[in-house]
C-alpha cells in the first residue's frame, strides 16, 4: 500500500539530511524529486503541480530551528501540505430523527459496490445501529445473490424484489425507485434505523444508469449519497468520480482495494478533483475492512512515520475485551505463556493484512524494506507460526523450555517446516516473554519512557536483541576475546 511513494519521499528525504543547511536551490531540487514521485504514482498532473508549488513557496525562506536538520523540517512542511491536500474529512454518518436514515451507494461496476455495501453495514452493526441493505441493483447478474450473501454474512436483513429482475436494458422504468421505496417502508416497520441502498453500475459512465440513480435520488431523497471507486484505476476512477458527481451531487467518496498494490494517485486526487472528501477506505476483503479515513495518519503513513493513533483505534474496536484484559492481568504478574503469544497473533490477525498493520507502526516499514519483507511475507509467517504451535503436543506447548532436538525435528515434520523455522519461532517467543516480564515489572515511569520511544519510532528499544531499555540478552554471534592480545594504550 503506497509502498513506492513512501520510498521515494524517503529518498528525498534522506539525500536533504546530508545537506549542511538549507537552501532555495535544493529545495527546489527536492520538490522535482517528489513531483516526479507523485506522477510516477499516477496522481493528477494538476494536483502534483499546485501541492509542490504550495510546499516550495512554505520551505523558501523557512528559518531552521537549530535543533532541526533541513531534512526533518521539509519533512514537516510536506506533511502539513498533504494533510491539508487529502482533508479536513468529517466521517460521521448523521442520523435523522425519525429514522431510517438512507444511504444511497452508486458506483462504476467492479469497483466493489456491492462488497462495500455489506462491509458499511458491519461498520455500522459495530456501532451499535440496526442497518438494512436493499437489493437495488436489477440488471448485473447475480447481484442480488451477492447482496444476500452478503447480510447473511453481517447478520443483517436485505430486502429484494426478484420479480423486478431482468438482464441489462430489460429492466423496467421505475422499478429500481419501487425496490427502494419498499425497503425504506420495510425499514420503518421493522425498527430498522439505516438503509443502505445497492444501486446498479456500469463498466462505464451511460445515460440510462444515470437518469435510473437520479429518479432514486430525486424521489426518495437518500440523506447521504457515496460514490465508490475502484483506486487501482488511478486516474481513470477520479475522472469517473469527477463525471458522476457533475450528473449526481454526491456526499463522499469510499476508495477499495487499497490493501492491493496501488500507487495511490486516486487517494490523493479524489478531493482535489472532485471536491468531495474521502470518507472511508476499504483495506481488505474481509467483512471488517472498511476503515474511517484519516488525513493526518495517510500522511504519516506516505511519509513512513506510521499511524500509531489510527492502530490503537482500530486495535480497540477489534480486540476481544476479555482477552485483553486476561492478558493486562498476566502482564502485572510478569507471566507470559506460549498459549499467551499464539492468542496475541491471533488477536493482531484481526487487524488486517499484516503490510498494513506494520505500515501503521512508526518505524516497522522502513524495517520490513530492510529485512527485504515484500507483501504476504508477514501472512506466511504466521501461517507458519500457527503450523508449527498446533504441531506441539499439550505437554510442549506449556513448558516449551523442553524443546529438545528430537522433539523440533518431530515438530518441523508435522508442520512442513525445517527445523531452523521451530528454532526461529521459539526465539521470537522468547524475546516477546522477556519484554512481556520487562514491562511487567517496570514502574510507572518505565512505561512512560517505553511509550515515548514507541510513539517516535525508535524501534531499537522495543523488543529487539540487546536493547538497553528493557535489558534484554543478546543474541547471535560474537568473537572470543584474545586473552593473550595486549591492551592498547
Amino acid at each position: 500500500m503506497l509502498d513506492n511513494l513512501t520510498q521515494k519521499f524517503g529518498d528525498v528525504f534522506r539525500n536533504l539530511s546530508g545537506r549542511g543547511k538549507i537552501s532555495e536551490e535544493n529545495i527546489r531540487e527536492s520538490m522535482r524529486e517528489v513531483r516526479t514521485a507523485l506522477l510516477e504514482a499516477d496522481v493528477n498532473y494538476q494536483v502534483v503541480k499546485d501541492f509542490t508549488d504550495k510546499v516550495v513557496e512554505k520551505a523558501i525562506g523557512q528559518e531552521v530551528i537549530r535543533s532541526l536538520k533541513p531534512g526533518d523540517l521539509m519533512v514537516k512542511i510536506v506533511y502539513d501540505g498533504l494533510v491539508e491536500l487529502m482533508g479536513p474529512v468529517d466521517t460521521r454518518i448523521y442520523f435523522v430523527q425519525p429514522p431510517p436514515t438512507v444511504i444511497m451507494m452508486c458506483g462504476l461496476q467492479g469497483s466493489g459496490k456491492t462488497t462495500t455495501c455489506g462491509k458499511l453495514a458491519q461498520f455500522l452493526v459495530g456501532r451499535g445501529n440496526h442497518p438494512m441493505l436493499a437489493a437495488a441493483d436489477l440488471q448485473r447478474p447475480a447481484a442480488v445473490e451477492q447482496l444476500r450473501t452478503l447480510g447473511q454474512q453481517v447478520g443483517v436483513p436485505v430486502y429484494a424484489d426478484d420479480t423486478k429482475i431482468a438482464p441489462h436494458g430489460e429492466v423496467s422504468k421505475g422499478a429500481a425507485v419501487s425496490v427502494c421505496r419498499a425497503a425504506i417502508q420495510q425499514a420503518k416497520q421493522t425498527g430498522r434505523d439505516v438503509v443502505i441502498l445497492d444501486t446498479a453500475g456500469r463498466l462505464h459512465i451511460d445515460e440510462e444508469l444515470m437518469e435510473e440513480l437520479r429518479d432514486i435520488n430525486t424521489q426518495l431523497k437518500p440523506h447521504q449519497v457515496f460514490l465508490v471507486i475502484d483506486s487501482m484505476s488511478g486516474q481513470d476512477a477520479v475522472n469517473s468520480a469527477k463525471a458522476f458527481n457533475e450528473k449526481l451531487e454526491i456526499d463522499g467518496l469510499i476508495l477499495t482495494k487499497f490493501d492491493s498494490d496501488t500507487r495511490g494517485g486516486a487517494l490523493l486526487s479524489a478531493k482535489v478533483v472532485t471536491g468531495k472528501p474521502v470518507k472511508f477506505l476499504g483495506t481488505s476483503e474481509k467483512l471488517e475492512g472498511l476503515e474511517e479515513f484519516r488525513p493526518e495518519g495517510m500522511a504519516q503513513r506516505i511519509l513512513g512515520m506510521g499511524d500509531i493513533i489510527g492502530l490503537v483505534t482500530e486495535a480497540m474496536q477489534k480486540f476481544d475485551e476479555q482477552e485483553t484484559a486476561r492478558m493486562q492481568e498476566k502482564l502485572q504478574k510478569g507471566e507470559f505463556t506460549l498459549e499467551d503469544f499464539m492468542g496475541q497473533m491471533k488477536q493482531v490477525n484481526r487487524l488486517g493484512p499484516m503490510s498494513k498493520v506494520m505500515g501503521m507502526i512508526p518505524g516497522m516499514s522502513q524495517l520490513t524494506q530492510q529485512l527485504n519483507m515484500g507483501d504476504g511475507d508477514m501472512e506466511k509467517q504466521m501461517d507458519r507460526m500457527r503450523a508449527i504451535y498446533d504441531s506441539m503436543n499439550r505437554k510442549e506447548r506449556h513448558k516449551p523450555d523442553i524443546l529438545d532436538g528430537p522433539r523440533r525435528r518431530r515438530i518441523a515434520r508435522g508442520a512442513g517446516v525445517q527445523v531452523t523455522d521451530v528454532s526461529n519461532f521459539m526465539k521470537q517467543f522468547q524475546m516477546s516473554r522477556d519484554m512481556m516480564r520487562a514491562v511487567g515489572g517496570m514502574g510507572m515511569m518505565g512505561k512512560l519512557k517505553l511509550m515515548k520511544s514507541f510513539m517516535s519510532g525508535d524501534m531499537a528499544n522495543l523488543a529487539m536483541p540487546g536493547a538497553p531499555l528493557l535489558r534484554m540478552k543478546k543474541s547471535g554471534h560474537m568473537e572470543k576475546k584474545d586473552r593473550n592480545k595486549k591492551k592498547r594504550r
